[in-house]
């Protein structure tokens, strides 16, 4: 049997039952990153998906990287850039344009996932916008910003220097305790 309603709000709380929340809509940001470059290309759009996705590629893919010999596309496993299709169908619009998957579950590998968080803490929260084209214009004004000051990340850590590091370590000991192979709620005992 349904509650009735209550005719009266707490003290303080207001008439819940008279408010509304009006929603303005939402804006998909998406973006490119060269790590070579540390340049951000972005656009906003209405809506995600293969569309707006292959625009955001068009984008891109002007001079200088119209004329690269290859341009690797490090994508996530989002719905728009997933599977063979999406690699067949970039591979047609653009020759040059190599399409690579990351592993599921590990998008942090990806750097543009830095540069969204950046925007997610620097630029989007608090979510306090009147209206999609104060956020349109926040996304582009940072990302101009951050054009204008990032810098290429610089790698110091070489392939030779890895083998240096595996070469001084000792070969890793695995420990073994009797049974608790066998039974996982056992971790140590007397005949140990």
């Amino acid at each position: 049997m349904p509650l009735p309603p209550n005719p009266r709000p707490r003290p303080g709380q207001g008439d819940a039952r008279h408010h509304t929340y009006g929603r303005g809509g939402a804006v998909a940001y998406l973006a490119a990153y060269d790590v070579h470059r540390a340049q951000v290309f972005g656009r906003c759009e209405a809506t995600t998906g293969i569309a707006p996705f292959m625009a955001l590629v068009e984008q891109v893919m002007t001079e200088p990287y119209a004329s690269d010999r290859r341009v690797f596309w490090i994508v996530d496993n989002g719905s728009s850039h997933r599977g063979k299709k999406a690699i067949d169908r970039l591979t047609k619009a653009f020759p040059n344009a190599v399409m690579v998957h990351t592993p599921v579950h590990a998008s942090w590998t990806n750097q543009i996932e830095i540069f969204f968080s950046i925007v997610q803490h620097k630029v989007v929260s608090p979510n306090d916008f009147t209206d999609l084209t104060q956020i349109r214009d926040r996304l582009r004004a940072f990302e101009d910003r951050y054009n204008t000051a990032a810098q290429p990340f610089q790698w110091k850590f070489t392939t030779s220097d890895l083998d240096d590091l595996l070469a001084a370590r000792p070969t890793p000991r695995i420990l073994h305790r009797p049974g608790s192979l066998n039974n996982p709620r056992r971790t140590s005992g007397a005949d140990d």
